[in-house]
This record gives structure tokens, C-alpha cells and sequence, in this order.
């Protein structure tokens, strides 16, 4: 693979070579990982920013449809959207079905949008582990907006706000008691909360849910890095694209704010601190997956499980081995 060729291509806007290149990203083998760090290199200093929308919703709340029915109307605005969509893998057979791209039909076929669904390969934070590296892909290929939605809410799927210049939280009226159906972490990070569905009969039971986030939303505390008003929370209908206007405006406002005061630029440098720390973190954990590192490791479980070692002993043992400061 000419790594050259493709940087180029992609900086062209070549919507294949993006794509491979993404897969290139993805892909675990070792000669792949030091092709995709040469190709990132060639592509760090195009200086291209896009707005990195992350987005998170409880399951059944319409994340497909909203980011369908929103970056249409984006790219009626004249804008290039890139779509990264996480689906879960299953833990037994490592599996994604990936169908994000089906459900987001009309979608698919604008020329101005890209779509890319990718395993999450059971990696906790509601992202893929190269979602960021994807990210930084299609910001060299000149995309205006990236849209990345996570797996759906839990406890853990906070990861995307770490490569996201805003946090999108999309959630459905009448869902029982919603306040306690959200954790209070993903409440905090969320930047807007978008209450989905707000047409037909259950426009004044999503009137109701907004005002009651909006409710626990003045409960908490300010944000140094947002203006007043900001998180905050407002009705949409994906279903028949209203308030989608509304809410863009909101996000640029935002966006505005944060960009004149500073906070964007601080922002993303705690962001590539952050997967800094990340990637000592999962390089040295990589290093416990080799033949002799997984030998060791036997040896010293078998002598934990004996009683002949503490578990704290041992593991200062194979840290040793490794020679891990």
C-alpha cells in the first residue's frame, strides 16, 4: 500500500480511499498499526477542523433516524457530513451486524455524507478503540461535521465526549421514570439534551420529559467553559424534522462561544493528552498478550492459586518481567 497515495487521495476528499484508510485504522495486525501511524503522521498537519458531534440515546430512542433526518439537513446547508456509527460486538462470538448504514437509506445516498459503521469489538465507552483515529480521517478529508454515535447509554459511554467537541444526549418521552433512567455522569457531560419524538400524541408527554431535565439540568453545576443557558435541554422530532434548525443554532452558538473564549483549543488539547494516556495504557497491555508475557502470566496465576504467592507479590513479579517502571 502506498501510504503517500492514499494521505493524498484523502486529502482530495476520495471518499474509497477514506474508507480504506479507516479500515487500514481498524485493522489489529502490526504491520497494519504501523501503516496507519505513517499514514496519520503524513495527514497531522493539514490544520483541517470539523465540528465533532458525539452522540449517545437510550435504545429505541431514534438515534438512526434523528442523525439521518439531522445530517440531511446539514448537507442541504451545503455542509460535507461524516457519519461514524458504533454498533456492539457480541461477547461470545465477537460479531456486529452493522446496519446502521440501512437505516440511514436516504442518508447513504447523499453525495455530501459518508457513513461508516464499525464494531465496537467489545470496547467499553460506547466507541470503537480507532474511533478517534477515524475521526481524525475524515477531518483531513475535509468533512464540515462529524456525527459519532455511540453503542447507547450506560454507565461507561462517556468515552465519545473525549473526542467530540460537543455532547449530544437524545432521549425519548414517556420512558418511565427517565430523571433516574439516565446516570448523572452522562448527564454532566452532555453539552444539549435533545427529548425525541416530540409529534403525534406524545408532543405534550415530550413538552413535559424536556422540562423536567431541563428541571435537573439547573440543578447542576456551571461549566467554566460554557455560556449561560448552556447545557440545556429542548424538544425535536427526527420523524418530522423539527427543531432540527433550532438545535443546529443552538450548536453553533455553543461552538461560537467556546471558539472566541478559548475553551475549543483547551479543550482538544485535554482531549490529545487524554488518548495519549490511552495509548501508553493499551500499548502496555498489549504487551500482556505476547506467547511469553501469557506463559508467565500461567506460571504465576497457578502459584496465586496454590497460596505459594499473594496476588499483589505476583503481579509485582510479571510487572518485573516486563519491566515496567
Amino acid at each position: 500500500m502506498d501510504i503517500t497515495q492514499l494521505g493524498d487521495r484523502i486529502l482530495d476528499g476520495d471518499r474509497r480511499a477514506l474508507a480504506r484508510a479507516i479500515t487500514l485504522v481498524e485493522s489489529g495486525r502490526e504491520d497494519h498499526r504501523e501503516q496507519a501511524s505513517e499514514l496519520l503522521a503524513r495527514l497531522a498537519g493539514h490544520k483541517r477542523q470539523a465540528m465533532r458531534i458525539g452522540l449517545s440515546g437510550t435504545p429505541g430512542v431514534g438515534k438512526s433516524t434523528f442523525i439521518e433526518s439531522f445530517g440531511m439537513y446539514l448537507t442541504a446547508q451545503g455542509l460535507r457530513v461524516a457519519v461514524l456509527a458504533v454498533d456492539p460486538s457480541s461477547a461470545r462470538s465477537g460479531g456486529s451486524i452493522l446496519g446502521d448504514k440501512t437505516r440511514m437509506e436516504r442518508l447513504s445516498r447523499d453525495r455530501n455524507a459518508f457513513i461508516r459503521p464499525s464494531p465496537s469489538q467489545t470496547h467499553l465507552g460506547g466507541v470503537a478503540r480507532r474511533t478517534r483515529e477515524a475521526v481524525a480521517l475524515c477531518e483531513a478529508a475535509g468533512f464540515d461535521v462529524v456525527l459519532i454515535e455511540t453503542v447507547g447509554v450506560g454507565q461507561s459511554e462517556t468515552v465519545v465526549a473525549e473526542m467530540s467537541d460537543l455532547f449530544l444526549l437524545l432521549l425519548a418521552p414517556a420512558g418511565g421514570d427517565e430523571l433516574q433512567g439516565v446516570k448523572r455522569g452522562i448527564m454532566e457531560m452532555a453539552d444539549l439534551i435533545l427529548v425525541n419524538k416530540a409529534d403525534g400524541a406524545l408532543k405534550p408527554v415530550a413538552t413535559r420529559t424536556c422540562a423536567d431535565y431541563a428541571g435537573a439540568l439547573r440543578l447542576l453545576r456551571k461549566r467554566p467553559q460554557d455560556p449561560e443557558g448552556f447545557p440545556k435541554a429542548m424538544t425535536v422530532s427526527a420523524l418530522e424534522e423539527d427543531g432540527l434548525s433550532t438545535a443546529w443554532e443552538e450548536m453553533q452558538e455553543l461552538i461560537g462561544w467556546r471558539r472566541e473564549h478559548g475553551a475549543w483549543d483547551q479543550r482538544r488539547a485535554e482531549q490529545a493528552r487524554y488518548w495519549f494516556d490511552q495509548e501508553v495504557r493499551q500499548a502496555l497491555l498489549a504487551r500482556l498478550e505476547t506467547p511469553q508475557a501469557r506463559e508467565q502470566m500461567a506460571e504465576l496465576a497457578a502459584s496465586v492459586s496454590k497460596g505459594d504467592q499473594s496476588p499483589t507479590v505476583a503481579a509485582r513479579a510479571m510487572l518485573a518481567t516486563l519491566e515496567v517502571c
